[in-house]
């Protein structure tokens, strides 16, 4: 019985090698989020090595990212990230988004809620974990950002309009 147990599992194990999720590789940067805010280099930097392979549309890929059900793994948290924060395209969204997305970007590095620990497992992507200096400097870049939106925009247009309450 414990044979056929292992069999089973094992024809499961490689047939599940040959789903695979669409890889996020977009190279289309046209609503980047350095298209309309300036970015310091040491930021950028930061953003490349510790944000975009989740939350851009173009993924790092390591060597893992090919075994099921990793992949799978690494798919959720790619589209989830790029789901609360893409920075290929940023400057679609409205501008009151815009401005929460960057509050939200402030509250997530103050907490070091990002990047999550799963990333940073095992030593992987080392250069993820963030310094003190570098969580400053993307807070204090992100705090600029919006002080630049606040002096270009008026005040009611930065604010996210509430959301209507579902029915019951």
């Amino acid at each position: 019985m414990l044979k056929k147990i292992f069999i089973g599992l094992a024809v499961v194990l490689i047939a599940i090698q040959f789903v695979k999720p669409e890889k996020n590789i977009s190279d289309d940067n046209t609503y980047a989020i350095t298209t309309k805010y300036d970015m310091p280099d040491d930021v950028k930097k930061t953003f490349e090595v510790a944000c975009n392979d989740c939350h851009s549309n173009k993924t790092v890929y390591p060597w893992y990212s090919n075994i099921q059900p990793i992949a799978w793994f690494l798919d959720h948290h790619v589209v989830d990230g790029k789901k609360h924060f893409n920075i290929s395209t940023f400057t679609k969204l409205p501008i009151a988004v815009q401005n929460h997305k960057l509050e939200e970007t402030i509250e997530m590095v103050k907490e070091k809620e990002m990047p999550l620990e799963s990333y940073t497992y095992f030593g992987l992507h080392k250069e993820a974990n963030l310094t003190d200096t570098q969580r400053e400097a993307i807070v204090s870049w992100a705090s600029a950002q919006m002080d630049s939106l606040k002096a270009h925009y008026p005040a009611d247009s930065l604010k996210m309009k509430p959301r209507p309450k579902p029915a019951k």
